[in-house]
């Protein structure tokens, strides 16, 4: 039973971790490259966003207004 918690306790906090993250909410305007310029430091990073959030995109040229990003 022990061994049990601490596993179904790990298993929703390694789920959790990449929301626990940095975020982001696209404004109008907004493209990947410029978010990642912004936040990362180079426009060129625009693929690890969008990697991060390919559950909400489904090309990194598309992303719309209100979406909040996970950012690396």
């Amino acid at each position: 039973q022990v061994t049990g918690r601490p596993a179904t306790g790990a298993a929703p906090t390694a789920a959790a971790a990449p929301s626990a993250g940095k975020t982001y909410t696209v404004k109008a305007g907004d493209t990947l490259g410029g978010i990642a310029k912004e936040h990362l430091g180079s426009a060129g990073a625009y693929m690890k966003i969008f990697e991060l959030n390919t559950d909400q995109l489904t090309d990194p040229d598309k992303i719309n207004a209100g979406q909040v990003l996970h950012l690396p």
